[in-house]
């Protein structure tokens, strides 16, 4: 049996850090949305063990890679002993702040509970996609949500009025940015490290609203100084956008990835092209319906 599933990625709206925990993570609260870039992962039941293959030569496919890990995690909770072959066709960037492994994932975990006929509870899922990452419970549902703790709290919101007909416009430059180097770096940006509680709320107000530009006034990204300080071709990004029309911009989780909101898909591929007569295209792009 051969079971296909796509493996969606998300932006950030807002990513608002409150403080470091006593257990190293830190404490946050996070608007996130599903996009509808994907990546694409086949399962079969067949050969002994967890057997990974990607169309990506670069990711390693044993227990560094998150659907190597929630596979095994899987079949251990599920008690499954025959084999599992899994094909990642790798499309979204990586480390690109967009969450594609940890969608990854998420999806491994839905699908080989679907391929092995649903012995695992939500409850079990969500445990164990906890387990694998901060972001990976996001990716159990498909709808917008707020997300706290350190991420694994999830919290559906349903489709945001606001962005009824818009569109994101997205931008990766080329290279990543560590999540790891982004949080070391907040010691250097106490105001970054310590947001202001709240900042969700008050964005889930305007998104429920009906002027998108007074929404996008409100997303935020504890993570940027660090990022845009080391990588100002991004400042130049979010600068170029906002002057062209988008109706808000950000840096996603923590980077590189760049978007914008703009008020349709017209809207977003004009901002596209404005994007490629300035900076060229040799950057990966991506105008996606909201």
């Amino acid at each position: 049996m051969t079971l296909e599933r796509r493996s969606p990625c998300k932006v950030n709206l807002l990513l608002n850090i409150l403080g470091k925990r006593a257990d190293g993570f830190h404490e946050l609260e996070t608007v996130m949305h599903p996009v509808g870039v994907y990546d694409e992962l086949t399962f079969d039941r067949s050969g002994s063990g967890v057997q990974l293959t990607c169309s990506e030569p670069s990711l390693p496919t044993d227990s560094r890679n998150l659907v190597y890990r929630a596979a095994e995690l899987f079949c251990q909770r599920a008690g499954v002993t025959e084999g599992v072959r899994i094909h990642l066709e790798k499309r979204i960037p990586m480390a690109a702040g967009l969450g594609g492994g940890s969608g990854n994932a998420a999806s491994t975990l839905l699908g080989l509970n679907e391929l092995f006929g649903e012995p695992l509870t939500p409850e079990d899922l969500q445990s164990l996609a906890t387990r694998c990452g901060s972001d990976v419970p996001f990716f159990l549902q498909s709808q917008p949500a707020l997300a706290t703790g350190r991420g694994e709290h999830i919290e559906p919101l349903g489709a945001f009025p606001v962005l009824r007909s818009a569109a994101f416009f997205l931008i990766h430059p080329g290279f990543g940015i560590p999540t790891a180097w982004a949080y070391q770096q907040l010691a250097r940006y106490p105001e970054a490290l310590h947001g202001q509680p709240g900042r969700a709320r008050r964005l889930l107000d305007r998104l429920r609203g009906a002027d998108l530009k007074l929404a996008g006034a409100e997303f935020y990204n504890s993570l940027e100084p660090p990022a845009l300080d080391k990588y100002p071709l991004l400042a130049l990004f979010q600068e170029f956008l906002r002057a062209n029309g988008a109706e808000g911009t950000l840096m996603s989780g923590s980077g590189s990835t760049t978007f914008a909101v703009a008020k349709s898909s017209a809207a977003a591929e004009v901002l596209a092209e404005r994007f490629k007569a300035k900076f060229g295209t040799t950057h990966w792009l991506a105008v996606v319906p909201v």
